[in-house]
């Protein structure tokens, strides 16, 4: 049987034809998606004891309410600061050392946002969600040289009050907006303090532009709602589709140095809670010296030119950081040898997926998406029209053969990653 003709692109539709309808974690839709995982792992073939339901609760604080929070915190300082620096300089300073002491606290809690904790429980309302997971071990008998390698997707939904490819955007123009903004305030405190002579018209254009531009940022986070509206075609039963397709392979072909771990996460859209549960779970049944994660979400968009395969190669604003270096060169070696588009990209900011809980502990992850999807998740048109099952299948191929390679090639990496962490 020819390589490529293991996986059916009628098999993947079907995949996502079957999960297509709003799913937000937390509500019915989400348990009536978790039943579905559970009747497709089971046709696949694997044992009602193979099959792992992972239940847990979060809180919607940190993912709906925080964002709205910051939003007013910083809107309220903001204008009060840009104010008080025509009317007292120190109090000015004093309000702008409160807002960073409370940014702080609020970076705190970030941390670990799947343990509830005081801000989650009385500033928030509690959840239950589901994680869905199988487990093939690999064919060595030395337990202790064997790696993991998780494969997953998120079987959540959402939609919002406009659409993701809007509200990166919106982050980028507040992040870059409030560089300035510290660099125009440090030259204001330089005059200030420092007796250097800077024009005051240049100054006050600085400072007050990205304020003003901050502040409508900030207005319309404050406005952005969740809603259980999106049919989740492409964000993100195509991912669960693939995660679905690679498993029934590897069933029949476990590895001979990897554990397989075939991973459909809830709440991703509301703060990767479920991969943050899982990690935390089984973190000490992994193998920390040799762990690659290969995410997968929403992938293809049918029509638009930049219907391809793509991963995030790097992130940041300088320097720019590898994420995966070893993953990165497999899935590009890959797509070349299979002559399958693939692009990667570099992320200065934004975009939380399950890889978030994997790269905080410095193990290599990699997201598999299609950007162009953007255009229509967390929207009411985010439907089956809009997948390519050819891409689909392209995504299954090259995981397939990255994963494959990693048995063959990989041994076991160098440790960089405290137990004490």
């Amino acid at each position: 049987m020819p390589v490529n003709s293991i996986f059916s692109e009628e098999r993947l539709y079907n995949y996502v034809n079957d999960l297509c309808f709003p799913r937000l974690a937390g509500t019915e839709s989400e348990e009536k998606a978790v039943k579905i995982t559970i009747d497709k792992f089971s046709k696949i073939g694997f044992t009602k004891d193979e099959i792992n339901r992972e239940p847990f609760q979060f809180s919607n604080f940190y993912s709906t309410l925080l964002i709205r929070l910051i939003s007013m915190i910083n809107l309220i300082f903001l204008l009060t600061i840009v104010l008080l620096i025509y009317i007292q300089l120190y109090a000015s300073l004093l309000i702008f050392s409160g807002l960073f002491i409370i940014t702080l606290l609020i970076i705190r809690a970030l941390k670990n946002p799947e343990s509830p904790k005081i801000w989650g429980k009385y500033y928030g309302q509690m959840f239950n969600a589901t994680n869905v997971y199988v487990k093939i071990p690999g064919k060595e008998i030395n337990n202790k040289k064997m790696g993991d390698i998780i494969i997953s997707a998120h079987l959540d939904t959402k939609s919002q009050s406009f659409k993701t490819k809007w509200r990166i955007v919106i982050y980028r123009i507040w992040f870059f907006n409030g560089i300035i903004l510290i660099i125009f305030y440090f030259l204001f405190l330089l005059m200030a303090f420092g007796n250097i002579k800077i024009n005051i018209r240049l100054l006050e254009i600085g400072i007050w532009s990205p304020t003003i531009i901050i502040s409508i940022m900030n207005l319309l986070l404050i406005s952005l709602n969740t809603h259980n509206k999106s049919p989740g075609a492409l964000d993100n039963a195509t991912g669960m589709a693939i995660v679905f397709e690679l498993s029934s392979y590897f069933l029949k072909n476990p590895l001979n140095s990897y554990n397989l771990w075939f991973c459909q996460f809830s709440a991703e859209e509301l703060g990767t809670m479920g991969s943050r549960v899982f990690l935390n779970t089984h973190e000490r049944e992994i193998n920390k010296y040799k762990i690659f994660q290969i995410n997968l979400d929403m992938i293809s968009c049918k029509n638009h030119r930049h219907n391809r395969i793509e991963y995030r190669k790097s992130y940041g604003l300088f320097p720019r950081k590898i994420i995966a270096p070893v993953l990165n060169n497999y899935f590009e070696q890959n797509a070349k040898e299979n002559q399958i588009k693939i692009h990667g990209f570099h992320l200065t900011t934004g975009a939380h997926t399950d890889t978030i809980p994997f790269h905080l502990r410095d193990y290599e992850a990699i997201d598999i998406v299609t950007r162009a999807a953007a255009m229509w998740s967390h929207t009411k048109k985010d439907t089956i029209d809009k997948i390519d099952s050819k891409v689909l299948k392209d995504g299954c191929i090259l995981a397939k053969n990255v994963i494959l390679n990693l048995d063959t090639h990989v041994s076991i990496k160098k440790k960089h990653y405290s137990d004490n962490n």
